[in-house]
């Protein structure tokens, strides 16, 4: 089993945000206008604070 490195770029093009998302050999590219990039942005944080808070939650 090959494990590769993840890497992830964020870059301003002229009229949107682009995110290179490089998994080994293989590149992805996405393109968000502004709008989809404050949503994403948002979203991620919410999912971070969540997960940041289940993660103290002790189940026995």
């Amino acid at each position: 089993m090959h494990e590769f490195e993840r890497k992830i770029e964020v870059e301003i093009e002229r009229n949107r945000i682009r995110i290179n998302i490089f998994h080994g050999e293989d590149e992805q590219v996405i393109k968000l206008t502004l709008e989809e990039a404050e949503e994403l942005a948002e979203s991620l944080e919410k999912a971070l604070d969540d997960y940041s808070k289940r993660k103290q939650i002790r189940i026995d």
